[in-house]
């Protein structure tokens, strides 16, 4: 598995399909990051099963 993985999502806010960089060290991560399009904030949480791919979902910050 590589450190870092690219991961495709939506927006939740705007609905445009972004790229997220993903650290892979961390089993689970959740932070906030603005969207690249529409700059409104989101909550990214991350699960990152022993072997596996990334899991990646995104959800509108507040809510």
């Amino acid at each position: 598995m590589n450190p870092q993985e690219s991961i495709d999502t939506q927006c939740p806010w705007c609905g445009e399909t972004i790229g997220l960089l993903i650290e892979c060290i961390e089993p689970e991560q959740e932070y906030t990051e603005d969207c690249p399009v529409c700059c409104a904030p989101m909550v990214v949480s991350v699960s990152v099963p022993q072997g596996g791919a990334p899991e990646v979902s995104v959800e509108r910050e507040g809510g």
